[in-house]
C-alpha cells in the first residue's frame, strides 16, 4: 500500500544562533513549502506544524529577525526542537544548579 501525503501548503524556516532573535531564512508555498519540508528532514531538522504560526511568519521578510511580539511562540518551538535534537543551547548545563 502506497501512502500519499500532501505536500504543505506554506512552510517557514527559521535559523537561531543563540544570541539573536531568530531570522526568516527561508519560505514558501506549494512546491516550495515541500521542498522546504525534504530538506529539514534530509538534515534532521525537526519539523513543528502550527499553520497560525506559519501564516504569520511567512509575512516577515527573509533575513529579517522576527518581531518581538513572536519570541515567546517561537522561543516554545525553538524548545520543542532542542528537546527532540537532545541538544542544548550554548551556555545551558544539563546539570541542576546547586
Amino acid at each position: 500500500m502506497t501512502k500519499v501525503i500532501n505536500p504543505p501548503d506554506l512552510a517557514v524556516a527559521l535559523s537561531y544562533d543563540g544570541n539573536n532573535a531568530p531570522r526568516v531564512t527561508a519560505k514558501g508555498s506549494g512546491a516550495v513549502a515541500g521542498q522546504i519540508v525534504e530538506l529539514a528532514r534530509q538534515h534532521d531538522i525537526p519539523l513543528h506544524a502550527d499553520a497560525g504560526l506559519v501564516r504569520v511568519l511567512s509575512n516577515v521578510p527573509l533575513g529579517e529577525e522576527i518581531p518581538r511580539e513572536l519570541y515567546l511562540a517561537v522561543a516554545e518551538v525553538i524548545a520543542f526542537a532542542y528537546l527532540l535534537s537532545g541538544k542544548r543551547p550554548e551556555g545551558v548545563s544539563d546539570q541542576a544548579d546547586g
